[in-house]
């Protein structure tokens, strides 16, 4: 009989595709004109922080953490968290937040923003970003750009323009 419970791994070079098809299943072409994927995709994310959740031998989700610089300081971009439409509420999504996140303080990182919905990411801690702190190179809804402190505090340290970091 097969397994098919819920394991959560590193994102591999070989997963790069099954991510790409998941994600044009789950944000369709305009996913790449959104503000937060220009940032992203002048920077590519950080395997060791970006992972997958396979259900069997079936990829059904996926998180990644990109590097950027927020102002001065080194930060991450999360995203995209996607997971297969089949496999929602499923807790598949948490997980994978949970995961990503826990590995970032690991690595020492001090700050995660991302675009998205607070009443789903707040739970993670994410709130939303100090009007004029930081700023993204394009349109969002100011409600939807969040900021989770790995490090209390950090936030207070600094401030300016989001843009992509290459390590």
């Amino acid at each position: 009989m097969t397994d098919l419970s819920l394991t959560l791994r590193q994102e591999r070079p070989s997963d790069s595709e099954a991510i790409e098809r998941l994600h044009e299943r789950a944000f369709g072409p305009g996913r790449f004109a959104r503000t937060a994927s220009r940032i992203r995709e002048g920077a590519g994310h950080d395997p060791r922080l970006s992972f997958v959740a396979n259900v069997g031998t079936l990829l059904v989700g996926s998180v990644r953490l990109t590097p950027v610089w927020a102002g001065n300081a080194p930060a991450l971009m999360l995203g995209p968290l996607t997971v297969e439409p089949a496999f929602m509420d499923r807790g598949i999504g948490a997980a994978l937040m949970r995961r990503s996140l826990e590995a970032a303080r690991e690595q020492g990182e001090k700050l995660v923003f991302l675009v998205g919905d607070q009443p789903y990411y707040a739970r993670f801690g994410f709130t939303p970003v100090s009007p004029g702190r930081f700023t993204l190179p394009g349109p969002v809804d100011p409600a939807r750009f969040l900021v989770c402190e790995l490090e209390e505090g950090a936030t207070s340290e600094y401030a300016g323009e989001m843009r992509p970091r290459f390590v």
